[in-house]
Formats: structure tokens, sequence, C-alpha cells
């Protein structure tokens, strides 16, 4: 059986760290991935997050075949996984990868090689290009980023909170000691943890790098968190995270909630909630407690445009207090043009 002992770390020195959940579907394909590198990492460690007993079994059995050390913690989440491997580890640089994803060959070599060549004291992090794909790692979408947000991160932080960052911790090379100034993941997320990670980095002024090249496939699945109402509890938490941190700024006249923080948002909970109140979801309740905190908190904002209030007042009445064969009317009217302008 393999004998895991981390090596001391070096200025370029890395760790893998990926978190495991009940994942043995997957999981073997992740660790090929990394044991297949061309630069190979200086450490490897797989972070059991409270799975099943048989689960923990089945990765016990990988652990004998393949070079990898298993830290066992309760259930906390992804991001909790995550920071716990970071904190068992010693290398300068770290490696996430989620057990259901992998890397291509050359993964880390080529996101070590995104470094900047000339000593950086805020360096954060180097991130690169990713391709989707479905559950069994065939790819759909090849350099997603090519179509999605603009690459590394520059400018005012206004435009990061317009929109999605896509940056996966999948995909990226974060330097330790930018990761542990911020305190790491936010563990109350189990999704949306990597956007709030790479947001309070910029924030609090580290740098980004980006390697405009594929090195990590994204795999997504009925079963991922981004399809689940683990993601919609994520998203709300964020959204009220993110309104405290960036308040409207009435001394620079920046209005980061009405501006940025809210057009991100609103399109996610209407339709959510929105399909949930059509589908009859176990989950309706829930998400229109979510759309009625959200209108409430951008209907009493004075900057929100006043026709977007409107419209998100009627929306969040209909969906709360409207029999469905009446939303459905509703909705086919939005078809119209002349009502489309009225209703949307």
């Amino acid at each position: 059986m393999y004998r895991y002992q981390a090596p001391e770390p070096t200025d370029r020195s890395v760790v893998v760290i990926v978190p495991f959940y009940n994942g043995s579907n997957w999981v073997e394909r992740a660790i090929q991935s990394v044991l297949g590198q061309t630069t190979p990492p200086d450490e490897f460690i797989i972070v059991n997050d409270g799975s099943k007993p048989e689960e923990r079994a089945a990765l016990a059995k990988l652990a004998e075949r393949y070079a990898f050390r298993i830290l066992d913690k309760e259930n906390g989440g992804q991001g909790s996984a995550r920071n716990a491997g970071v904190k068992a580890s010693k290398s300068t640089f770290i490696c996430f990868l989620d057990q259901d994803d992998y890397y291509f060959p050359d993964h880390v070599r080529d996101l070590l090689d995104g470094l900047p060549d000339k000593d950086d004291a805020r360096l954060g992090f180097v991130y690169g290009d990713l391709c989707h794909a479905d559950e069994a790692g065939k790819i759909y979408h090849s350099n997603m980023l090519d179509q999605f947000g603009t690459h590394p991160k520059r400018g005012h932080i206004l435009g990061l909170l317009r929109h999605d960052l896509f940056i996966l911790p999948s995909a990226s090379l974060i330097y330790r000691k930018a990761f542990e100034a911020v305190d790491g993941f936010d563990e109350q997320f189990m999704g949306y943890e990597d956007d709030d990670l790479f947001l309070r980095m910029f924030h609090a002024g580290y740098t980004n790098y980006f390697v405009k090249k594929a090195v990590t496939a994204w795999c997504q699945h009925s079963g991922s968190t981004s399809w689940s109402i683990k993601m919609s509890r994520s998203r709300f938490r964020y959204f009220k995270k993110l309104a405290s941190t960036f308040p409207n700024d009435d001394f620079t006249g920046i209005h980061y909630f009405s501006d940025g923080i809210v057009p991100r948002f609103r399109k996610d909970f209407v339709e959510e909630a929105a399909h949930a109140v059509k589908q009859g979801s176990k989950d309706r309740e829930e998400l229109l407690a979510m759309l009625n905190e959200f209108c409430r908190m951008t209907t009493d904002d004075p900057f929100t445009n006043p026709t977007f209030k409107r419209k998100l007042r009627l929306m969040t009445f209909a969906l709360n207090s409207l029999p469905l064969w009446v939303l459905v009317t509703i909705r086919k009217g939005t078809r119209i043009p002349f009502l489309r302008k009225f209703l949307v």
C-alpha cells in the first residue's frame, strides 16, 4: 500500500485537493488525470467530506492503487472540504479539482507557466480556460471562456458584480498566501463559493493572470450542485452577502446594488420561482420566499429603475397569488409585442 508523505514546500510546489462526497462513480477519472500530469503535483490530497461508509471504503480501495492521501472530516460542504485540504498541506500553490471533473495532461504545467515573469508582491491566482463536458467526460463545448466574460479580470469591481466570473477552482492555481489572507472559502455556500472567493481576492487587491488554453474538463450531470435547490439557496445567500458588502455609494454615485447586483440575479430568482409554481415543485414555497425578499430589497432601493420595480412587483404578486391557468395566459401574452412591454 502507498504510504503518503508530504514534501517540504518549494517556490513552485503545488498541492492538488479533491473534495470527495459519495463520488465513487467519478473520482477515479479525476485521480488518473492528476497522476497523469506532465508536471506532477508535489502533494495530492482527497478530502472525504463525510461520505457513506461504503463510499469511504471505495475510496480506500483506490488509495491502495494510486498515490494520494485521504483526509477524513464531517460533512460540511465543498468549501469546507477545500479549506480542510489547504490546512493539511504545505505547498506554495493550490490547485483544486472537483470529484466529477478532470484535468487535461498539461494542467499544472500550463498554470505554472502562466505565473508572471517578474515578482508580483500581490500575486493572487492564475486561471485557465475550460471545456464543458457531460457525465461521461465527452466534450461538447471547448474553450468556454472565449464566449463568457473578459479575461483576466481587470477594471472596476462594478463590472465583476454584474456577471458570474467564470473562474473555476478546478481551472486555477492559487497562491497560498493570498488564499489564507482572505480566509479561504466562505463555508456558508454550497454553490457560488468560487465566485465569492475570487471576488474577495480581487477586492483585497490581489492580481490575477489568465492562460488562454483549456486546462480542465468541467463535467455536469443531474447530480451536480448547479442543478439543485442547494444552488438556489446558495445563490440567495450570495446575493444577500453582496448586497451588504457593496451597497449603493452616494458619495461616489456608484450604485453597486441597483446597477450591478440586481440585474445579475433578477432573471434567476424570477425564473426559478416561476418554474417551481408551474411544476408544483416541493420547493415552491422556499423559492417564492426568495423571490419575495429579492422583490422587497429591490423595490425599497431608491436607485433601481422604476419600470423594472413595477414589473417585478407585478410578477411577484402574480406568482404568489394567481391560479396557474391565469399565469399560463399571462405567459402567452408576453409573446405579443404590444403586451410584452407591459408584462416583461
